[in-house]
């Protein structure tokens, strides 16, 4: 009984999380409506036959894969046409606009007036005149664009000229080679090897991290 159950429970936990991976990279705040719904009916649908063994498991594991192929389906359709999005998703909605609460724009998406408050005090804005648009957008989180005399000064604004940053590159994680990153530094191992050893580390299992940026300059921990 207690195998059979430990069986069940890992194969379906194994589908699910294939599942949820081939449902695409998402946080849950960020999951559209019908997105929400699918997750929610495959926990339901994967929690029956792990808790009841009278259940047999392919009761569980054909309509997750059919809520699988549904996702997959809606969201293609919804990336080749535009009514199908906003049937399924929605569209955004302008809830301020040069610095005036739309008060219709309220009421047809039941937000009130206190949650847009709180958003936009999160946002970091604290007083309506600075915002020019505030937009509601499908997945409920709110995009603020502020007055052009409220935005934060830029360099580009002073006329300030920068230079490219780009972003470090890590070639060892936890004592690990990262072969792909190696390929896009174009680095070689032995490159590598001389670095770390400037720095009194003879191994790469020694090392917990080592970046490199695109002025190639290292970062380098050992691992305690």
């Amino acid at each position: 009984m207690v195998i059979t159950i430990f069986i069940r429970t890992l194969i379906l936990y194994v589908l699910v999380v294939l599942v949820m991976r081939l449902m695409g990279k998402r946080q849950m705040g960020e999951l559209q409506p019908f997105e929400l719904v699918i997750t929610i009916m495959i926990s339901e649908l994967a929690a029956v036959p792990m808790q009841n063994t009278g259940v047999p498991l392919i009761n569980g594991i054909i309509p997750i894969l059919t809520l699988l192929f549904l996702q997959t389906l809606i969201t293609f359709g919804s990336l080749k046409s535009d009514f199908i999005k906003r049937l399924v998703c929605g569209s955004p909605t302008i809830l301020i606009a040069k610095g005036k609460i739309l008060e219709d724009a309220l009421r047809k998406t039941q937000y009130s007036l206190n949650d847009l408050m709180e958003q936009l005090r999160i946002k970091g804005f604290f007083n309506i005149h600075d915002i020019e648009y505030a937009i509601l957008e499908t997945d409920g989180d709110i995009s603020v664009i502020p007055k052009s005399q409220k935005r934060y000064v830029t360099p580009a604004d002073l006329g300030i000229p920068t230079k490219y940053e780009g972003i470090p590159v890590s070639v060892i994680v936890d004592g690990k080679v990262k072969e792909e990153s190696l390929k896009y530094v174009n680095l070689t191992l032995e490159q590598v090897l001389t670095e770390i050893r400037k720095r009194g580390i003879d191994n790469i299992q020694d090392v917990f991290l080592a970046c490199i940026d695109p002025e190639g300059n290292w970062f380098v921990q050992k691992r305690r």
